[in-house]
């Protein structure tokens, strides 16, 4: 089959009148990079993507090799512009709603909310996730921008400045711990959360703060006010989100999922595979937490796990 060259990021309807090598349901970072490794096996590619990257709210990237500092969208258009250069992919702008094995047992069947279906022999799901932030005022609008959840993403900008630390539940002491080495912190339990005895005293030793009164709302950069009207000035706040598959295809095909520190994944193998044969999943729906060089990483690993599976067969599964 020949692949028509995509107009504007969208192939035409055309192009999908035969079955794909491998259709790849996202195309962040990591469906991007395992659809690089397929296109330059020469495989035939279909992404199908719903343009919702995981870190469209923030303007820049860091700690990713060559691009630290790099906007994020930017780091996703190049790695698009340069996929499409490789004649053997397309592309589709939409969301894939359903997934189910061929009923020929050669591959999966994928529909999107258009009604499309289109049919790969392999099928990759680079589909993300999904935060969920604690319902305090001011922390949403500010998601991204001075409220983050990474501190190797984003600490060394906070230039060791104020820090404060959102307690959501127990995952938090843990970054409450972490954060010292990037500026002074402060931990605001908020009720969500109340440190034993040995942790007080681990939390001491690190020079962290800890305040108990409840949190009214997030005002300023990310200044943490309290509910008696006190204030508390930080350069950036941190929080642990609480996060869910941004898909529900994994679900509908049988793979395992697993219930990690902040929510559920998709387990795999080494080689990216789930429990399912044929089905690979990558990016952050597919480990307990990411990041973009994460991310690219999988994303290589289950494109090129997926062409070997095309050679030589699926291994057992995961």
């Amino acid at each position: 089959m020949t692949i028509p060259e995509s107009q504007g990021g969208a192939t035409p309807a055309a192009a999908f009148d035969a079955a794909f090598d491998v259709i790849i349901v996202g195309g962040s970072y990591a469906g991007l990079s395992a659809a690089t490794q397929l296109a330059r096996a020469r495989r035939r590619v279909l992404v199908v993507d719903g343009g919702q990257r995981r870190n469209r709210y923030a303007s820049h990237s860091h700690g990713f090799l060559t691009q630290d500092g790099s906007g994020t969208a930017a780091i996703a258009a190049e790695g698009k512009a340069q996929l499409m250069a490789y004649a053997t992919v397309a592309w589709l702008d939409g969301t894939a709603v359903q997934a189910a094995a061929s009923s020929d047992g050669d591959g999966y069947d994928v529909t999107l909310a258009d009604g499309m279906r289109v049919r790969g022999r392999r099928l990759v799901l680079a589909t993300g996730v999904i935060d969920e932030l604690p319902p305090v005022d001011g922390l949403a609008e500010r998601w991204g921008r001075s409220v983050f959840h990474c501190p190797y993403c984003h600490g060394y900008e906070l230039e060791q400045g104020a820090i404060g630390v959102l307690a959501t539940g127990p995952l938090s002491m843990h970054h409450a711990l972490m954060l010292p080495d990037w500026g002074t912190v402060t931990f605001f339990l908020n009720g969500a959360f109340e440190p034993d005895g040995a942790q007080l005293e681990q939390l001491a030793a690190r020079g962290v703060t800890v305040v108990r009164a409840p949190v009214a709302r997030i005002a300023g950069v990310a200044d943490v006010v309290m509910q008696d009207g006190s204030r508390h000035a930080m350069a950036g706040l941190f929080v642990a989100t609480r996060t869910r598959l941004a898909s529900s295809l994994a679900g509908e095909l049988g793979c395992a999922q697993e219930e990690g520190a902040m929510g559920p994944f998709v387990p795999t193998d080494e080689q990216k595979a789930s429990s399912v044969p044929g089905v690979f999943c990558c990016g952050d729906a597919g480990r307990m937490a990411g990041s973009v060089a994460f991310a690219v990483a999988d994303g290589a690993m289950a494109g090129v796990a997926a062409h070997r599976s095309l050679m030589f067969g699926l291994a057992p599964a995961a």
